[in-house]
């Protein structure tokens, strides 16, 4: 009966401290509806399909976070110069990235760093999970575009989240 009605007693104790934290009193009406939230939210949660993170080889991370900040840097460099050139310069477009990555974990950082370094959004992740949608600021090359995206990120991220 317990076990029911608190599924994670560790979620319960924390959805219940939180809840008091954020209203900053301890008044009765509060330790209440914090007591009614850290029964119910735990029920719920219990329902979401989790996926835990499975996290294989660090040893290509630093490496990547260099590649990653260098990306940034040359990329500030080349969309600022291209926002202070000519409009007729800028070819924006949208390409679909094939995914060999399957671990949504390392799916998501892949779309971070995408997002991170300017000119480039990531903007839909297909519902089967093996194509990104990514916007570019200005592609000459979607090819190109595709392959420097899965052998500077893609490859990195499989080895890091298998």
């Amino acid at each position: 009966m317990i076990k029911r009605l608190f599924p994670s007693p560790l979620l319960s104790t924390t959805v219940f401290a939180f809840w008091l934290l954020l209203v900053g009193g301890i008044a009765a009406g509060q330790v209440l509806l914090a007591a009614l939230l850290a029964i119910v939210m735990p029920l719920f949660a219990v329902q979401l399909d989790r996926e835990f993170a499975r996290i294989g080889s660090l040893r290509r991370l630093p490496k990547m976070m260099l590649v990653v900040g260098w990306d940034i840097v040359i990329s500030n460099i080349e969309v600022a110069r291209r926002i202070l050139g000519p409009e007729s310069a800028i070819t924006p477009d949208f390409i679909w990235v094939p995914l060999d990555i399957r671990n949504i974990h390392g799916i998501a950082a892949l779309t971070s760093i995408i997002t991170l370094t300017p000119g480039t959004v990531s903007a839909e992740l297909s519902p089967d999970r093996r194509y990104l949608l990514v916007h570019c600021f200005n592609l000459k090359d979607a090819e190109a575009t595709i392959a420097q995206i899965k052998q500077r990120y893609e490859a990195p991220l499989m080895e890091i989240f298998p």
